[in-house]
């Protein structure tokens, strides 16, 4: 039986084994001063050259960095120490001595630490991005969970587009075509006819040739769908939503974001009420500023920054120029050309985090709109048929995770917000 660092508080006076990874060493004359991390947290252990075997002192000596090794000792309260807690070693093992490792505390440049990743995480920086982003999954899971939604898994194998047919990842199924999933809504729109509340979560793909940094080809959605919802209902949904992992967030881990630096002012103002403004009052503001997108046309990344720079928490733009937004969003009853969808655009320069809408739920204007986008009718009859048998209007929204952990622990580029990322022209490791 080992002790895991998260649990040394509980045996302050006892002896203990900690099994872990050497993060730094320091040495003192008779001393050595092990910094050992198992995944839970870091103690400093130290090895004092009379109080162990010399086979132990030369296992303290000779263990490289990332070398595993098994440290046992007597647990010592010293708010000096990192975490406030100190081993006094008494037997030192080494597991696997480390060769020499490739990642040191000088600056590398990005392309080798990408070619690094698995090594890279296991860098403090990296390590608390691991552990927020579990974090915030908890957090999908118990609001939903505790919310009367049903989770439903969603096929990753499909027959047809939700987003576009421009960014499919197309497969050959046994001599058919076939695509990588871009959303499970579709399917959760047929779910939420038969559990009322659904959501699905997980690895979603999208085939952009994008290289910025908010893109990546494989990222993990999460899309709640909501029968007899319509757009305020959604958009109320995605607030409290929002609202409710930030707080998660701050509430349990401090310890990560104070090793990210990471201030958290604006995160303690993330509370509903958001502010909401039309897409015709999102583009005054931007030609106010001078933005070279031309009115009807979708935000680009700028504009999307230069919006939501102007209110000190989330903002949801709604009512979209239909012509900009998918095929499947419900017109607006006041403006057939404008869409009764939203945008959620993070604050500090962090873009959409958030897109949903209330769906189309008449079978003839949904079979015209999947004909206007060229899309083929066999492949959505399906779908056609939830508008055939006691249809309702409904609505959901689809929010990334990876674009929520860059924006929460204000990471410059979103490759850092997943263990592995995909991006354009890079899948190794």
């Amino acid at each position: 039986m080992h002790t895991y660092v998260q649990d040394v508080h509980r045996h302050v006076g006892e002896e203990v084994t900690i099994k872990g990874w050497l993060y730094n060493k320091t040495n003192k004359g008779k001393l050595r001063f092990l910094l050992v991390r198992d995944g839970t947290g870091t103690i400093q252990s130290v090895v004092f050259k009379k109080a162990v075997s010399p086979e132990a002192f030369e296992a303290a000596d000779s263990a490289t960095q990332e070398s595993s090794i098994a440290v046992t000792g007597v647990v010592r309260q010293d708010d000096r120490a990192p975490g406030g807690f100190e081993l006094d070693a008494s037997d030192c093992r080494i597991i696997q001595l480390a060769d020499e490792y490739p990642i040191t505390p000088k600056e590398h440049g990005t392309a080798f630490l990408m070619e690094n990743r698995h090594l890279w995480l296991r860098s403090s920086k990296q390590h608390a991005i691991l552990r927020i982003r579990h974090e915030i999954i908890r957090a999908v899971r118990d609001f939903f969970d505790d919310n009367g939604f049903v989770l439903v898994d969603t096929p990753i194998l499909t027959p047809a587009a939700c987003e576009g047919t421009t960014t499919l990842f197309e497969i050959d199924y046994f001599g058919e075509r076939s695509f990588l999933s871009q959303s499970g809504q579709l399917y959760n729109e047929a779910t939420c006819m038969s559990v009322g509340k659904t959501y699905c979560f997980g690895p979603t793909f999208r085939a952009e040739k994008s290289k910025t940094r908010r893109h990546l080809m494989e990222f993990w959605m999460v899309e709640p769908e909501v029968a007899w919802a319509e757009l305020d209902d959604v958009m109320v949904l995605a607030e409290n939503f929002v609202s409710f992992i930030v707080q998660r967030v701050l509430e349990r881990r401090q310890e990560e974001l104070k090793v990210l630096e990471r201030d958290t002012s604006g995160l303690e103002r993330v509370i509903p009420p958001f502010p909401r403004i039309s897409y015709a009052e999102a583009f005054d503001i931007l030609e106010k500023h001078g933005t070279e997108t031309p009115r009807g046309a979708d935000f680009g990344g700028t504009d999307e920054t230069v919006i939501s720079s102007q209110f000190d928490r989330p903002v949801m733009v709604h009512r979209y120029p239909k012509d900009v937004k998918a095929f499947y969003m419900e017109p607006d009853p006041e403006d057939a050309e404008l869409a009764l969808c939203v945008d959620m655009l993070a604050p500090e320069g962090y873009g959409e985090i958030i897109g949903g809408s209330q769906r189309i739920h008449d079978h003839d204007l949904l079979l015209r709109r999947i004909k206007e986008h060229d899309l083929p009718v066999e492949a959505f009859k399906w779908y056609l048929d939830l508008r055939k048998y006691g249809s309702v209007p409904h609505g959901g929204f689809g929010m990334g995770i990876e674009r929520v952990v860059s924006w929460i622990c204000k990471l410059d580029h979103v490759r850092e917000t997943i263990p592995f990322p995909r991006m354009l022209y890079r899948m190794y490791p």
